[in-house]
């Protein structure tokens, strides 16, 4: 096998997120539940016999050393191997949008790239890989919706009943970076169980990164009322800039205000790249 192309790296929506604590590192700690959602990029890999890894933005101009070429290196180097690849992205997940686009696409080609280069490793083994690249990165690699937990490595497959969403993304972005630092960000909300959770999936929590969210970027409170107008409850994912809201019946929505993007998704139950991993010894 030489190439893979047209692979899809799926975004992801926060159905709540809340911050239990902090660790003595700074690290926050989390509870969450990641839901895949059919707003992907598309990545089109090549192997090279000459070592080199190099990418080519196919849409939009990406930053020299972003996730994908730090995933590759990092599996390069681990596993030791002497192939390369030519690594073409489409990219369509928009950035600054808590929609964890770039962390997707480093799952993506850390799967990808441990197929191709018949390394043939266990999710075990590429997880340590995982999380240094980015705390979203080991739920994009272990392929289910899951209700996650610690900084993100702590994952549990959970189900949630096949929805559609409207997703809108306003024009300003956000660093994750600015949020967490900020001293009125709660910190302490208690913990949550799976089981209360399942009782009402699409109505449970909030998310505690959104009011700090707000207050930086006015156009996530603008998006969000604009979503309730339609009699619908927005909430914002991640770290923002974007929101959703799980579509009732009868609600249409055709386009958003603003020249702000908006697409209407289904999630999706399995990652498109689920089993590509070899199977446990």
């Amino acid at each position: 096998m030489r190439s893979l192309h047209h692979v899809l790296a799926p975004a992801k929506l926060n159905l709540f997120l809340h911050i239990t604590g902090r660790r003595n590192d700074g690290y926050h700690l989390l509870q969450s539940v990641f839901m895949l959602i059919d707003w992907c990029d598309t990545l089109h890999f090549d192997v090279r016999d000459d070592g080199v890894i190099e990418r080519e933005d196919l849409t939009i101009t990406l930053p020299a050393d972003d996730l994908v070429m730090r995933a590759a290196q990092l599996l390069q180097r681990a596993s030791g191997t002497h192939f390369g690849a030519h690594i073409a992205i489409e990219k369509r997940i928009p950035a600054q949008a808590g929609m964890g686009g770039g962390s997707s696409d480093a799952a993506t080609t850390l799967l990808t790239l441990n197929r191709l280069w018949g390394l043939n490793w266990p999710l075990s083994k590429l997880m340590p890989l995982a999380l240094p690249l980015g705390a979203d990165v080991p739920f994009f690699l272990s392929g289910h919706n899951a209700w996650v937990e610690g900084i993100g490595e702590k994952i549990t497959p959970i189900d949630v009943p096949a929805s559609r969403f409207a997703v809108v993304k306003p024009n300003a972005g956000l660093e994750t970076a600015r949020i967490f630092q900020a001293p009125e960000l709660e910190r302490a909300t208690e913990t949550a169980t799976m089981p209360v959770f399942a009782v009402n999936p699409y109505g449970f929590g909030r998310n505690d990164l959104q009011p700090v969210a707000q207050a930086l970027c006015p156009e996530i409170t603008q998006a969000l009322r604009w979503l309730g107008s339609f009699g619908l409850s927005p909430k914002m994912t991640g770290s923002g800039s974007a929101v959703f809201a799980k579509l009732q019946d009868g609600v249409m929505i055709d386009s958003a205000p603003h020249d702000w993007q908006m697409r209407i998704c289904s999630n999706m139950a399995i990652h498109p790249q689920a089993g590509w991993a070899a199977t446990e010894s």
